[in-house]
C-alpha cells in the first residue's frame, strides 16, 4: 500500500462561500484520509479573514468542527499577503491556498504564491479579469499554465458560473483544437432572475424598480443594486472567458458594457438612495419589453464573445420565445458554445450559476484537481 500523504490547506476568507467550503472540505479531508487505495491527509494550517489570521507556528492542523469560535477568540491581526505566503512556503509538506474572497490585494499576490510553490484555488474573478499584465504573470508563474511549471497549480473554475464546468468545458475544448466561433449566455444569476420576472415567456411581469426590489429582498442582488446592474460582474466573467479562448482582453471595461443605471442616478449616495428614485425611470425599461413583445420577443440581459472580430459586448438583447435562453427558470445561468465540432447546435451549460453552495462545490473540485496533480 502507498504511504499515506500530507497536503496542507490554507483559506482566506472565512464568509458566505468559505463557510460552505470549509463544512465540503471535512467531508472530504474524512474521505481522503480513509481512502485504501492511498489515503491523503488533508490539514487546515491557515484561516484568515480581513482582521485576523488564525494559524499556527509549528504548522499544527486547526480545529475543523470549532473554527469558527477558534477565528473569533483569535488575537492575531490579518497577515498581509506576502508574510501569509512566506509562512506557507517554510511549510513541511505541499500547500494549496484557497481564497475565498473578492479582494484585489489578494489576487494581486498570486504570481508570488504560485512562484514559490504554493497551489492556489479560487473563485476571486479580480484576479482573472483585472490587467492582462496580471493574467499573465498569475499564468506563467503556474505549473499548469504557459512558464517553465516550476511554481504552483492554479484552478478558478468557480470564477464564471459558480460549481457549473464552465472554464474546464471551454478549455477542453480549445485543447482538443476545437474552434470555438462565439460565446453567449446569462453569466448573472441576479440578471437572469431579475428579467425572467420582468418579462417571462408568456407575458407579464412588474415594473423593472418592482422587480429589483423583489430580487433585492430574496438575497439575489448585492447590498447595493447598481453593483449588479452596471454589468461589471458579467464583464469580468467574459473577460476571463475571452482570455481562455485566447483573446487578449486588456480589461473588463475594455469592450462595451451596457449599464442598467439611469444617468441621474449614477450620483445616488446610497443603495437605498437608488432603490427609492428607481420608479421614476420604470417607463424607460417599459418602453423596451413593449417593443420586444410586439415583435413577439423576450429581453435578456446577456454577454456574448464573437471570437473571429475578437467582439465582447454585455447588454440587453431581444430573444426569440422558443430560445433557450428565454426559457430560463429562476436564477439559472446557461452558457452556449458555438463551435466548428459542435456546428449549429451549441453546447450548453446550464444551472444554478451563484450560491454559497455551488460555489464552494466548484472550489471543492479543483482543491481535488490539485491534490490528484501534486
Amino acid at each position: 500500500m502507498p504511504a499515506p500523504r500530507q497536503v496542507f490547506v490554507a483559506v482566506i476568507g472565512a464568509g458566505g462561500v468559505g463557510r460552505c467550503f470549509i463544512s465540503q472540505l471535512t467531508s472530504l479531508a474524512t474521505r481522503l484520509s480513509q481512502s485504501t487505495a492511498s489515503p491523503t491527509y488533508l490539514s487546515l494550517i491557515l484561516l484568515s479573514n480581513s482582521k485576523k489570521t488564525l494559524h499556527s507556528s509549528t504548522y499544527l492542523p486547526l480545529s475543523l468542527s470549532s473554527w469558527e469560535s477558534d477565528l473569533e477568540s483569535c488575537t492575531t491581526s490579518a497577515l498581509s499577503p506576502p508574510e501569509i505566503a512566506d509562512y506557507l512556503a517554510a511549510a513541511q509538506a505541499p500547500v494549496i491556498l484557497v481564497d475565498n474572497t473578492s479582494n484585489q490585494n489578494i489576487a494581486d499576490a498570486y504570481p508570488l504564491f504560485l512562484k514559490k510553490g504554493i497551489s492556489v484555488v479560487t473563485p476571486n474573478k479580480k484576479a482573472f479579469s483585472g490587467s492582462y499584465s496580471l493574467w499573465n504573470d498569475i499564468f506563467s508563474a503556474a505549473k499548469n499554465g504557459t512558464g517553465t511549471g516550476l511554481g504552483g497549480f492554479v484552478f478558478h473554475e468557480s470564477s464564471v458560473g459558480a460549481g457549473l464546468p464552465v472554464i474546464s468545458t471551454l478549455k477542453e475544448l480549445v485543447e482538443t483544437g476545437d474552434e470555438v466561433t462565439r460565446i453567449e449566455g446569462v453569466f448573472s444569476g441576479t440578471m437572469s432572475f431579475l428579467f425572467n420576472s420582468f418579462m417571462p415567456v408568456g407575458g407579464g411581469g412588474g415594473k423593472f424598480a418592482a422587480e429589483v426590489k423583489k430580487a433585492k429582498e430574496l438575497g439575489y442582488t448585492e447590498p447595493d443594486p447598481r453593483d449588479d446592474l452596471n454589468g461589471l460582474d458579467v464583464a469580468r466573467k467574459l473577460t476571463i472567458l475571452a482570455r481562455v479562448v485566447g483573446l487578449e482582453v486588456e480589461s473588463a471595461t475594455s469592450f462595451p458594457v451596457q449599464s442598467l443605471i439611469p444617468k441621474d442616478l449614477e450620483s445616488c449616495k446610497s443603495g437605498d438612495e437608488f432603490m427609492e428614485k428607481l420608479p421614476k425611470f420604470d417607463g424607460d425599461m417599459e418602453k423596451i419589453k413593449e417593443e420586444a413583445a410586439g415583435e413577439g420577443k423576450v429581453v435578456r440581459f446577456v454577454g456574448s464573445i464573437d471570437v473571429g472580430s475578437k467582439k465582447v459586448n454585455v447588454g440587453l438583447k431581444k430573444f426569440d420565445t422558443s430560445h433557450p435562453i428565454a426559457a430560463l427558470k429562476g436564477s439559472d445561468n446557461i452558457i452556449s458554445f458555438y463551435t466548428k465540432r459542435y456546428g449549429e447546435n451549441p453546447l450548453i451549460i446550464q444551472g444554478a450559476g451563484a450560491g454559497g453552495e455551488v460555489t464552494a462545490m466548484g472550489v471543492t473540485g479543483d482543491l481535488t484537481k490539485v491534490i490528484r496533480f501534486l
